[in-house]
């Protein structure tokens, strides 16, 4: 790997691409560590001769030292090895410019006291006396050196040392004579800068002294012909100054009459202001007034609003409660549905009922919203009106203060007589704007009366929607009570029915198998004589349906004609409940086993309201009259 320098017999080319100084730590065997300035010579070999190849040549030399040199020619077999030797992961190619990378960091690093890259020169003797040495690129961390790259040197023979010591006399000599060639050059323009400078000095000290002459000639005759315009000059300022004397104390004469005629005018004008600033004290008073009246006002309509939102409150949680037990009720209904089969239709209306009830409860909900977003809007529109009195008010105090201005300004007008004029002018348009701006805060505060007529009867108008709101949440709570009233009365004639039904059990077995009527007019069939009593008491279910159909021609327009069934035929009227919570859908279920007599009876009078109450009708036959042996 360690090579010296190809002889200067075979054609080679050099080119040089590193050359600087940088700072190395040298370090020898059982020597300290000491510091020195190595110059750095990098430069590719391309030798032609017998066969073209590359070489990396380095260069190690002292600028104080001339017999400091240390050379290294890397060849490609040279680098395969140290490759495999180092860990290298670079190519030949590519390893001359990696290599000055490295040098370029230790050089920056070089002037900081912890250097992250540094150059170290290590040799095995404790003095370099042309000893063979390694220069190593080490990286320090705080847990250990890395070295990069390590690279030997081996010491420059006397041979090399004088080829070395020739060229760097050889490149003395060329900077030498470039220097000497270089002075030369510029002595001689020197001397023909001189030469040239001194032609032009003496051209412009003689263009001075003319320059001189002239300006001294120039000068005394301008003294001579000012002195003489300045003659001229003072009798004319005597002339024009006795001519302004005269005219100024005409127009002092003049000036006088006019003031007094201004100071006339403006007292005249004063009076009326203070005329117009009593009227506007007036209007302000009432429009405080005004104000007073419409705050009080609002805080009786937010004290209104604020119990239209209590009684919201009361009515949602009462609308809660309503909720729970209509639930109840239709756990109830469920499971009377279970058990009876005649009660499905009515529980069903009932259903419907309620969830009509909620509709209106919830419309009513969404009305009460809109009211209270209303509400606020007004609010707020008044809050803004607020503002405005309250800015109409402040222009009010700053009219009344540039009043009081232009009195102070009136008064110091006394003794400005020369600007009497413009502020005469300036101040009339003054008060002409303050005029034009009173007219209109006046308009203004005329339109924001009527707005709050407005907005008062928008407000009374919502109050009578609460009212009526109110009014039919009552009503649908009335509708509510009347409903549980009718189920609690239905209940007990269901469980008066089954205790019939028990004790009507023996007397149905020994009338073989006939149909057994309860006094709410329901057909109870014995199980066990199913089959014979169609066949044996025909005439009695006949004389029944027969009489019901009358019953059910003659009702009023309140009732619902209920649907045929197969087995059951017998269906009257309904309750005397209002028509509109009576009406027959399609999706309901008929009802069965209830007659007219027992809708129409006194059972159901008490649980029903006013508007509820069964129309009289014709009396219906007892029970014997169908079945005369029972």
């Amino acid at each position: 790997m360690l090579r010296p320098l190809p002889a200067g017999g075979s054609k080679m080319a050099a080119e040089r691409i590193f050359d600087r100084a940088a700072s190395v730590r040298v370090r020898g065997c059982g020597c300290e560590e000491r510091r020195l300035n190595v110059r750095v010579n990098i430069e590719l070999l391309s030798v032609s001769n017998p066969v073209h190849k590359k070489d990396l040549a380095v260069r190690l030399t002292d600028d104080t030292d001339p017999f400091f040199l240390y050379n290294l020619v890397i060849s490609e077999e040279d680098f395969q090895s140290l490759k495999s030797q180092q860990g290298l992961l670079v190519d030949f190619s590519a390893f001359p410019q990696k290599f000055i990378d490295l040098l370029q960091q230790c050089i920056q690093e070089q002037n900081k006291d912890i250097p992250r890259f540094l150059l170290q020169l290590v040799s095995s003797a404790p003095a370099l006396d042309h000893t063979p040495v390694s220069l190593n690129v080490v990286e320090t961390n705080p847990f250990k050196h890395l070295t990069h790259l390590s690279l030997k040197f081996l010491p420059g023979t006397d041979a090399e040392i004088k080829k070395f010591l020739a060229n760097c006399l050889k490149c003395l000599k060329e900077d030498k004579m470039m220097l000497e060639e270089k002075l030369k050059k510029t002595e001689e323009d020197l001397t023909r800068q001189l030469s040239y400078t001194q032609q032009s000095l003496s051209e412009k000290s003689r263009e001075l002294d003319k320059l001189k002459n002239e300006w001294t000639s120039y000068t005394t005759a301008l003294s001579n012909k000012h002195s003489q315009e300045l003659t001229s000059e003072k009798e004319r300022a005597l002339q024009a100054q006795t001519q302004y004397q005269q005219q100024h104390e005409q127009q002092k004469k003049e000036l006088e009459n006019l003031h007094q005629k201004s100071i006339q005018q403006l007292q005249n004008r004063l009076s009326e202001l203070e005329v117009i600033n009593k009227d506007l004290t007036e209007r302000r008073y009432k429009g405080d007034s005004a104000i007073r009246e419409l705050k009080a006002k609002l805080s009786g309509l937010e004290d209104e609003c604020q119990r239209a939102k209590q009684e919201v409150l009361s009515l949602r949680r009462e609308n809660t409660t309503l909720d729970a037990e209509c639930h109840e009720k239709e756990k109830l209904i469920n499971q009377l549905q279970t058990r009876v089969a005649v009660l499905e239709q009515e529980i069903k209306d009932k259903d419907q009922l309620v969830t009509r009830t909620k509709e209106v409860l919830d419309a009513t909900q969404e009305q009460k919203v809109i009211l209270e977003e209303s509400t606020e809007e007004k609010q707020r529109h008044i809050e803004k009106l607020e503002t405005t009195i309250k800015s109409l008010s402040a222009e009010l105090l700053k009219a009344n203060e540039i009043i009081k201005k232009l009195q102070g300004d009136l008064k110091t007008l006394m003794s400005k007589l020369k600007l009497k004029n413009t502020v005469t002018i300036q101040q009339e348009k003054l008060l002409a704007e303050k005029e034009e701006k009173l007219q209109k805060e006046q308009r203004e505060s005329q339109e924001m009366g009527q707005s709050l007529r407005m907005k008062e009867q928008e407000v009374c108008k919502l109050q009578e929607q609460l009212e009526s709101t109110i009014q039919k949440l009552e009503e649908s709570k009335q509708l509510l009570k009347t409903n549980e009233n009718v189920i609690t009365w239905l209940n007990r004639q269901l469980s008066e029915v089954q205790m019939a039904k028990k004790l009507d059990s023996p007397a149905s077995a020994h009338a073989g198998g006939r149909a057994a009527v309860s006094p709410l007019g329901m057909n109870f069939l014995d199980p066990t004589h199913s089959k014979t009593g169609n066949s044996q008491c025909p005439v009695s279910k006949v004389q029944l349906n027969s009489q019901l159909s009358k019953l059910s021609r003659c009702s009023d327009a309140h009732t619902v004609p209920a649907a045929g069934h197969a087995a059951n035929k017998e269906n009257g009227d309904p309750l005397g409940l209002e028509s509109k919570y009576l009406k027959k859908k399609d999706d309901s279920i008929p009802l069965r086993g209830l007659s007219q007599n027992t809708l129409n009876s006194e059972y159901l009078r008490p649980y029903l309201p006013a508007k509820a109450q069964p129309l009289p009708k014709a009396a219906a036959p007892p029970a014997s009259a169908y079945f005369p042996g029972s």
